[in-house]
């Protein structure tokens, strides 16, 4: 099979050793008999299975104690909502960092129990940009700030975390986490979907501070209190076992790769080749201020329409794979996540100059 290089931003590539491994054990896990995808949630293997990924997931991120982590079905998405549900306990009150069209859809969800006030929006530009804030922006009252640390659509990131004093910090890291280090103690509240550097869609992963968890109305939702998970360690219901079963081998692989520090490393690496031929081209157009540039999501566009969709598909024929942009930003867009090899973006680089000589 010809070399393919999958650059979507999600469900998006996964590593092939782990892929290989969930082959392997996909009809017999462990000496069961049994596929991860038949046994119960309840087994003793499968508690054990969410146990080690929950451990993994610990050992990257260096979580303290005093965090518990969910493993959640229902996408970033019903996230916006149970936040609000969840935090929403005294003045009712949060602050946003408006970033692209994930935070608006947050802000969104906020207006439905409580107000929401964005302190700082870079909409005005297309969300080129990341918005700066300063400590003076933030309500001292508010129930909590949040953010969103990379925008997948846009492509960009945060570099500085804001000041927000003493009120919990919430970040949406759903298409960033594991990318790069964070201090868990930053944040009152992680989430991400699953399907961009830890497995395919289906799971959300959410870290919560304790102190935060306990304070939802009587009347929400069971599904969408945080008290209900934490109680039933992520299995009041069936959780999406195999997608945790996945999740659990993209951690071993991320620690067998050398942890959170490395793949950073590594992740500057490729996306400084991607920039650098964009930065020296006068054929592409990269519209993210370089300083708020992501590591994960790279958009551009050739001087036409015609020309992009020209250089999509010619692109495929390559086996450069999924790389048309966003329905509403157009151009291109190169997903480069933890998995993606250094010869997958080498191998799109070479693709890029070519082209651009032959068009330009």
């Amino acid at each position: 099979m010809a070399n393919i290089y999958n650059f979507s931003a999600g469900p998006s590539v996964l590593p092939k050793e782990v892929l290989q491994q969930a082959q392997n054990e996909l009809l017999d896990y462990h000496g069961t008999g049994m596929s991860v995808m038949e046994m119960s949630h309840r087994s003793a293997v499968f508690i054990d299975i969410i146990d080690r990924a929950e451990a993994s997931l610990r050992m990257l991120m260096s979580i303290p104690d005093n965090y518990k982590v969910l493993f959640l079905q229902g996408g970033a998405t019903t996230q916006f909502s149970m936040i609000p549900l969840n935090l929403f306990r005294n003045s009712k009150k949060a602050d946003f960092i408006n970033s692209g069209s994930w935070s608006k859809k947050a802000i969104s969800e906020a207006k439905k129990w409580g107000t929401p006030n964005v302190v700082a929006s870079s909409e005005d530009q297309g969300f080129t940009y990341f918005p700066e804030t300063s400590a003076d922006m933030f309500d001292p009252e508010a129930d909590y700030v949040h953010i969103t640390t990379n925008n997948t659509i846009y492509g960009t990131r945060i570099t500085q975390l804001p000041d927000t004093g003493d009120v919990p910090l919430v970040a949406d890291m759903s298409s960033n986490i594991l990318s790069e280090e964070y201090n868990v103690e930053d944040f009152g509240l992680i989430y991400a979907g699953a399907q961009k550097n830890i497995g395919p869609a289906g799971l959300t992963i959410v870290i919560i501070r304790e102190d935060l968890v306990g304070h939802a109305p009587a009347d929400t939702p069971i599904m969408l209190d945080y008290k209900t998970h934490v109680s039933k360690q992520s299995a009041y219901n069936t959780p999406p076992c195999f997608a945790i079963y996945m999740a659990g081998l993209v951690f071993d692989w991320t620690i067998k790769q050398g942890g959170v520090a490395e793949m950073e490393k590594k992740n500057e690496a490729k996306a400084g080749l991607l920039y650098n031929v964009l930065d020296e081209s006068s054929f592409y157009i990269a519209p993210v201020r370089k300083s708020d540039r992501s590591l994960m999501n790279v958009p551009f566009r050739t001087i036409s329409a015609e020309l992009d969709a020209k250089f999509i598909a010619e692109a495929a024929k390559e086996g450069l794979m999924t790389l048309k942009g966003y329905r509403t930003v157009g151009g291109m867009r190169a997903s480069i996540y933890n998995p993606m090899p250094l010869e997958g973006v080498e191998a799109l680089v070479a693709f890029m100059k070519e082209f651009e000589k032959n068009n330009g």
